[in-house]
This record gives structure tokens, C-alpha cells and sequence, in this order.
């Protein structure tokens, strides 16, 4: 085996030569780490001795044929090391021989790396591939440092080409207003947009559909997207999708496809393949992508995605307190024509039957509050296995996004979600244990404990949303005294320790939050020392906004004006957003 300190990193020559190259970025980042571990300068070199050398990309020799974008081989013996892989697979090679030395990607701003001089790199013969082909989520303070993108294995980001590059869209989501804007055809061409209540709806602002069995709606789409893609060029996927709205067209044409299908997403799906159909000459290598939203979840029972379309199935109305497979709230279903109803669970298990590309996007956090407690801690792996289980190509998760992260544990969340986009079935456990103990240390284990009495209380009386106002039975008085105390125990545990310390402080402003907007709504209690007293450790913890739509200041405003919300001041589908300070 080989000692880390001894060993030398081989790149090809040509490798060498190009600084973008992400097989030369994976043997800077074992350079740098391996010299952390051992405190040993590590050199990188251009040669054919390979004794004592770990060889990088091209210059290992391995067959990488068959091996997709992300997929790596390492094989380890004696003193020789190879690993290999696709433009990002050889960086998550490197990045997985460093895990196997201790290494730990954490956060931005908290890596493990251990010391150890005498470190040995053991023998390992491993070949990986994800499990999801397109891996994403949007926490901002994450999305902000691209290499640490790559470090948590996350491809749907706009990644430099030393990074691998990344599986990008042209137009990420509710395309339609923006290829066939009602701004632009409202007036003129009211039939292209869809009926609803025998009336034509022409707001602005994505605040309507499309009429899909209207040829010229289609012709438009064709043109449109095809203008839009050669202005935003290199992208991998286009979303064709509905706008973020209700009201499917309710016209003789499109009713009658919807009823024959047994769900809108037919009149929807058959518009797409008819796009997908007719620009793929011109762009070959475009997945064109459209969801399976809201009115739209249901499966259809005839048409059929093209094999350049993607499905992507959202869980926006589902509970997320309880597993997609065994939660029984049958509010959270969705009606068909026939005004039967359906299950995210079914819709999954039938997209999946029928579907040879689908994705998935799914939620969570609360986006209406962002610091409450989200208890969906123990669905995230049999929710992740489920996608697996059920043909899943790719996985969005939408979390907080606020700009400076969150307090609801969203630095554990985000590591988690890393570890089972790539491998559902790995030890969620382990890495959770790793990842408490390491960044709260001697508070891990009352943190432990608060995290398992709110997921206890929510999974016996709750079943908990998107989008949901603090008033859950797990979120009443007597359980916030508790992990109030939990807390308590925690920061005791760490007093002498400044930075755990501030972390678990930082985790705290989740209850004390809540407890606040408990006080004010619920109560008609307001204390202006502890509401300044929150919104000032807030701000000092560099933190923006609580509510997804408005800033912090409307969600002050909002909170000593007794409303639940700072949207309930504007419409946030137009974009009137209050004055700001």
C-alpha cells in the first residue's frame, strides 16, 4: 500500500498543458488535500514511472468505455493508484479516494480533513455510477461556490469546464409565459390561452395556461423555443413546462383530450413531443423538459414521452412529515377529468411504468417560514428510494434559498441530500452521525435528540406542507418549553467552544422564530425586546430572508401588524414588491 506522504500524482502531458482540464483540477485537489492530511508538500508530475504514483485520468490507463460524465473507476494496489472517469467522474474519483483518508465535504465553510503523517492509502478496487443522472437543489450559499458543488457530487449547476461542466437548462421552469407571453398575444390572440369558466384568461404575469390543441399554440412553441435556444446556447435540457398557475384549458378540444387520457398532462405531453419532434434535427443533444404538475400530475393513459423528453413529477401538494408510500392524508391527492382522485404515490409509481426519463422536483423546507422546523428528516431516504425504485432519472430539490442560508439545519440537510442523490441506499446514518458530531460536537447529542422528538410528535399528530403557518400540534407551546430545553442542554455542552457554540445559537433562532409568530398571531403577544432581540442576532448571523417572496423587513412589518405574511402586502405573481428601506 501506498503512504500518502510518499506518494507522487501523474498527469497525461497534454493534461498538463491545459488548465481547464478536470482531470488536472483532480490532481491539484489531491495535491492540496493529501498535503493537509500528511504535511508533506505533494508534487504533481508528467511521467511513466508509475511506482509509488497515483495516476490521474488518461495517464491510469483504465478503460473508461461505457463510463458516463459522472461515473469513475479507482483501483488501488500495491504502491500504484488509478483512478479514472467521465469529465466529472474523475474529480469524484479523487474526491472519493480522499473520503476513504477521513476527508469530510461538510460545508463551504466546515471540511474534516484529518491529520495524520503515517496516513496510508489501502487497496480499492471500486467502479460507481449515480443512481441519478441529474443531480440538484437551489440552497444559494451553496450554489454560490461551484467547487464546492462538485465536492457534494451536484451536476445541475452551471459548472466551469475544469469542474466537469453541468447539465444546465436553457429555461429552467413555467416556460410558457415566456415563449408565448400574454403581454404580447393577450389582446391580439386571446384564443391561444386557456378557457376557464367559458371565459379566455389573458393576465399577465403567468397567471393563465396555454391552450395546447390549438395548432398555431403549437407552431408559436416551435418558434419561440427554437429563437430561445439559439439565444442561449450550450445548455443540455428546455423546459417546456406550465405556468405556475391553476386553470388548465377548459375548451371543447382540450377537455375532450384530457378526458380520453384521463389526465391534462396528455394534451400537455402531446404538445411537447410535437416541439421536441420538430427541433430535434436542429438540436440534437436538447432533452426538451415539461412537468407534471398540480393539474397535471396524473399519468396519461395513451401518449407516450418522446425519447427526447423529460417528465418532471412534482410533490408540491404532498405531506412531507410522513414517507410518499405510507402517508394516508388523502387531501394531499389530485383529480382527474373524471374527478376520481390520485396519490403522489400512484402518479409515481404510474409515470414510472411509462415514462423512460423522468425527474423528479421536490420540496423541502417551509417556504412560507423558512426558519420553522421542517420534520421531514426521516423521509428523505425512503422518499429518495422510492424515485430510485420507480424509473427516476434526475432529482431537484428545492430547500430554502434565501441567499445566506437558513437555521433549520439546512447545512446537515444539504449534506444529506448530497449522499442519497448519489447512492439512496448508503448508510444516511453514518453520514449523519459523522456530520453532527463533527460540526455541533459535544451539542450533538440534545441536537440528536430535538431532531427526533420533532419528527416523534409530527409523524403521530401532524401531517405537514410546503407552505404551512407554524401551527402544527408539534410547533405548540409544550413542545417548543422542550426543545427550548433541548437547546439549553446543547449550548451548555459546547460553552467553552465559540464556534459550535455560535452554530447551535444559529440553529436556534428556528424555534425562537416560531415561538415569536406563535406569540403574535395566535396570542396577540408582543414583546418589542424579543422581537428586536431576534431580528438583531437575525442580522447578526448574516442571514436574508425568512419568507420566500418578500425581505426581512416586510416580514417585520408583517409580524408587528399582526399578519402571518409580508406577501399578504403584494402580489408577488407581478412582482409589486413593498418599498424598501
Amino acid at each position: 500500500m501506498l503512504k500518502a506522504r510518499n506518494a507522487r500524482i501523474l498527469v497525461a502531458p497534454e493534461i498538463m498543458a491545459d488548465p481547464g482540464s478536470s482531470q488536472l483540477y483532480a490532481a491539484k485537489e489531491l495535491r492540496y488535500y493529501l498535503s493537509r492530511i500528511t504535511g508533506v508538500s505533494v508534487p504533481i508530475e508528467s511521467g511513466s514511472d508509475e511506482a509509488g504514483a497515483i495516476l490521474v485520468g488518461s495517464a491510469s490507463g483504465l478503460d473508461i468505455s461505457g463510463i458516463s460524465d459522472d461515473g469513475f473507476i479507482i483501483e488501488s494496489s500495491g504502491d500504484t493508484v488509478r483512478l479514472a472517469g467521465g469529465c466529472r467522474g474523475v474529480l469524484y474519483a479523487a474526491y472519493e479516494l480522499l473520503e476513504r483518508l477521513g476527508v469530510r465535504f461538510f460545508t463551504p465553510t466546515c471540511e474534516k480533513v484529518p491529520t495524520d503523517p503515517d496516513a496510508v492509502i489501502p487497496d480499492i478496487s471500486s467502479k460507481q455510477e449515480p443512481v441519478f443522472e441529474y443531480r440538484r437543489h437551489s440552497y444559494a450559499d451553496i450554489r454560490q461556490n461551484p467547487r464546492f458543488c462538485a465536492k457534494l457530487r451536484f451536476n445541475g449547476e452551471p459548472l466551469p469546464k475544469r469542474l466537469g461542466g453541468g447539465m444546465t437548462y436553457a429555461h429552467f421552469v413555467h416556460s410558457f409565459e415566456t415563449l408565448i407571453p400574454t403581454s404580447v398575444y393577450g389582446e391580439s390572440h386571446p384564443e391561444y390561452f386557456a378557457l376557464v369558466d367559458g371565459k379566455r384568461v389573458t393576465r399577465d404575469g403567468g397567471r393563465t395556461q396555454l391552450c395546447l390543441s390549438n395548432p398555431e399554440v403549437i407552431s408559436l412553441l416551435i418558434e419561440n423555443t427554437r429563437k430561445y435556444l439559439l439565444d442561449h446556447p450550450g445548455h443540455k435540457i428546455m423546459s417546456l413546462s406550465q405556468n405556475d398557475w391553476g386553470g388548465s384549458c377548459q375548451c371543447d378540444n382540450c377537455r375532450k383530450i384530457d378526458e380520453e387520457e384521463g389526465s391534462p398532462a396528455g394534451t400537455l405531453l402531446r404538445a411537447v413531443n410535437a416541439v421536441a419532434e420538430a427541433l430535434e434535427p436542429e438540436f440534437p443533444d436538447v432533452i426538451f423538459d415539461t412537468l407534471a404538475y398540480n393539474y397535471s400530475r396524473p399519468a396519461p393513459n395513451i401518449t407516450r414521452n418522446r425519447h427526447n423528453v423529460c417528465v418532471r413529477l412534482c410533490s408540491i401538494e404532498c405531506c412531507f412529515c410522513h414517507p410518499f408510500a405510507d402517508c394516508d392524508d388523502d387531501k394531499r391527492s389530485v383529480s382527474r377529468p373524471d374527478g376520481t382522485k390520485s396519490k403522489f404515490i400512484t402518479d409515481l409509481r404510474d409515470w414510472g411504468k411509462i415514462c423512460d426519463r423522468m425527474y423528479i422536483w421536490d420540496y423541502t423546507t417551509c417556504f412560507a417560514h423558512y426558519p420553522t422546523p421542517h420534520p421531514n428528516w426521516r423521509v428523505l431516504q425512503p422518499n429518495a428510494q422510492a424515485f430510485a425504485e420507480n424509473n427516476v432519472k434526475g432529482v431537484f430539490e428545492q430547500p430554502n434559498g434565501a441567499s445566506h442560508g437558513g437555521v433549520d439545519f439546512n447545512e446537515l440537510r444539504a449534506y444529506l441530500i448530497s449522499r442519497l442523490l448519489w447512492d439512496p441506499w448508503c448508510d444516511l446514518s453514518a453520514h449523519r452521525r459523522e456530520f453532527m458530531e463533527y460540526y455541533y460536537g459535544e451539542a450533538a447529542p440534545a441536537l440528536n435528540e430535538y431532531l427526533d422528538l420533532l419528527c416523534d410528535t409530527a409523524e403521530k399528530y401532524d401531517h405537514v406542507g410546503f407552505n404551512d403557518n407554524p401551527i402544527h400540534r408539534f410547533l405548540e407551546e409544550d413542545m417548543l418549553e422542550k426543545y427550548s430545553a433541548l437547546f439549553d442542554k446543547a449550548e451548555l455542552a459546547v460553552a467553552a467552544d465559540p464556534m459550535r457554540r455560535m452554530r447551535v445559537q444559529k440553529a436556534r433562532l428556528s424555534i425562537r422564530w416560531v415561538a415569536l409568530k406563535r406569540k403574535t398571531m395566535l396570542r396577540g403577544e408582543f414583546d418589542p425586546a424579543e422581537i428586536n432581540a431576534f431580528f438583531t442576532d437575525w442580522k447578526a448571523f448574516g442571514l436574508s430572508r425568512i419568507d420566500e417572496w418578500c425581505n426581512v423587513e416586510t416580514t417585520h412589518r408583517a409580524l408587528l401588524e399582526g399578519k402571518w405574511r409580508g406577501v399578504e402586502y403584494f402580489d408577488h405573481w407581478t412582482g409589486e414588491e413593498p418599498e424598501l428601506f
